[in-house]
């Protein structure tokens, strides 16, 4: 497979924000929303504690992972979550995701991470399964509680 794992540029955006629709998640409302979600995607790009990493195949982005490194209060060295990690449908089971993931592994490795962090909705078994296989292991309970 002919894949290519970079940083992306602005004229990434809207792909960006395409997978991240693919994913269920929220659409903008209108026009001000869009530009809110753009300038959150352009804020990854110069924040040195964020990174995105897109996942190219014949000059069309197919796979997205984005990346927060967060300092803890009990813990001398970083650790990578991972907020965002897509694949588009059609390309799924394909061998992306994995090197996508590995490429974070290794991004983690050289960034000296005590671990790598995720969160995978309930309903996503698929995924679930995928992550495991990665060397992932279930290591808490995530609660959210909305306040809008």
């Amino acid at each position: 497979m002919n894949l290519t794992i970079r940083k992306p540029t602005e004229n990434d955006v809207p792909s960006i924000l395409s997978l991240l629709y693919e994913l269920e998640r929220p659409r903008p409302f209108d026009e001000n929303e869009i530009k809110v979600f753009q300038n959150k995607i352009q804020d990854y790009f110069s924040d040195s504690h964020k990174n995105i990493l897109v996942a190219e195949k014949e000059k069309i982005i197919v796979g997205i992972v984005s990346i927060i490194y967060l300092q803890r209060l009990n813990r001398a060295k970083l650790e990578m979550y991972i907020p965002e990690l897509i694949v588009t449908e059609k390309f799924r089971y394909s061998g992306i995701g994995k090197k996508l993931i590995q490429h974070c592994m290794d991004i983690a490795k050289k960034k000296n991470c005590y671990r790598i962090r995720l969160e995978s909705g309930n309903q996503r078994k698929e995924s679930h399964k995928f992550y495991k296989s990665m060397g992932f292991e279930q290591s808490a309970l995530s609660f959210t509680k909305y306040t809008i």
